[in-house]
């Protein structure tokens, strides 16, 4: 399924947040929005999973305006986790995985305990079934709600900041996940060497607009880094994988 965000603009208190935004993700594709604390990454991508309306413009599944779809068949569709989550469910984990079968009304009750198994099972956190959600981890608590999100089998996901909270093996484990899942992903990746390494697509904002798009390697240029986010990068190759990855320090002082 493809995602297509069209000229949107966003404002509050009337103050634009972001504006005419072009973003496409093809079908299968995983992109990132990287970009400065405060640049509109989260904002945007509410908009994309309904939580914000556009000002203007438009945000489509395969031509569909989503802002206009029944909310069911919108989470049918769509799955997103977003940033920080406030609810403290008081329920099990198995139950909390459990919500994300809640759009597919209709199915049986052992169809959906093998999708929610297998989801559990992807995120490493089938032994934690019976656990208390509030009594776990906040590791353990992103890679649950990734399970939810997994187990609504959407066909578009999007991620705010999945690896929140997450040691660097589960890190890895998540992105590689969410990469082989054959999904439509938009995450936004505060880490630009685990964006580099993951990503198909990389879209750049900053200040509300998108500044730059392509793979990686286009995309992450020290010239470009430097304007965005006041860093030096210096680009090295992955031994083993060969994508691009930054070595970073401070800009020198101007004079």
């Amino acid at each position: 399924m493809r995602l297509d965000i069209e000229d949107v603009t966003i404002e509050a208190a009337g103050t634009r947040l972001v504006e005419h935004i072009d973003l496409t993700v093809g079908s299968g594709t995983f992109a990132g929005l990287v970009g400065p604390n405060g640049s509109g990454k989260s904002t945007l991508l509410r908009s994309v999973y309904r939580a914000l309306r556009p000002a203007a413009g438009a945000v489509r599944l395969d031509g569909d305006d989503l802002h206009a779809m029944d909310p069911q068949a919108a989470a049918r569709s769509l799955a997103a986790l977003p940033q920080e989550s406030s609810a403290e469910f008081d329920f099990t984990v198995a139950e909390v995985v459990g919500m994300g079968r809640l759009p597919h009304r209709g199915r049986t009750a052992g169809a959906d305990r093998e999708i929610c198994a297998r989801a559990m099972d992807r995120t490493g956190v089938t032994h934690l079934a019976g656990r208390g959600f509030p009594g776990l981890s906040g590791g353990e608590k992103q890679r649950v709600l990734i399970a939810r999100a997994l187990a609504q089998q959407p066909r578009v996901l999007v991620l705010d900041e999945p690896t929140n909270h997450l040691d660097i093996a589960h890190q890895l484990d998540v992105l590689s996940l969410v990469r082989k899942s054959g999904l439509t992903v938009l995450a936004a990746l505060h880490d630009l060497n685990l964006a580099a390494a993951h990503c198909d697509v990389l879209y750049v904002i900053d200040k509300g607009r998108i500044v730059a798009a392509g793979p990686p390697l286009d995309v992450l240029r020290p010239a470009l880094l430097a304007e965005v986010f006041g860093i030096r990068a210096h680009p090295v190759r992955h031994p083993v994988s060969g994508a691009v990855q930054l070595l970073f320090d401070r800009l020198p002082p101007t004079t």
